[in-house]
């Protein structure tokens, strides 16, 4: 399953509540000027409330915001982080 998520989540065999939630989460990285409702209505329809929205966008803005800061200051990773 982490094979999948991490290679192309899209193929992985999860529910569409998860599906959705990673739609939002990678649309939220990659393209936040592109956020709509519509995007959060998606979550809405997938059965999240809005508590569970809210921390979906914090967890993913949180972990966006770090790692900027992290780059914008040249931090290095530690060496348990780099790729196997």
């Amino acid at each position: 399953m982490v094979k999948q998520l991490k290679s192309d989540y899209k193929l992985a065999d999860i529910t569409p509540q998860q599906m959705a939630m990673l739609d939002y989460s990678v649309k939220l990285t990659e393209r936040p000027g592109d956020m709509i409702l519509e995007d959060v209505e998606r979550l809405k329809d997938a059965g999240f409330n809005d508590r569970a929205i809210l921390d979906i966008n914090q967890i993913v803005a949180y972990f966006a915001y770090v790692n900027r800061v992290a780059d914008g200051l040249g931090v290095e990773l530690e060496d348990f982080w780099e790729k196997k």
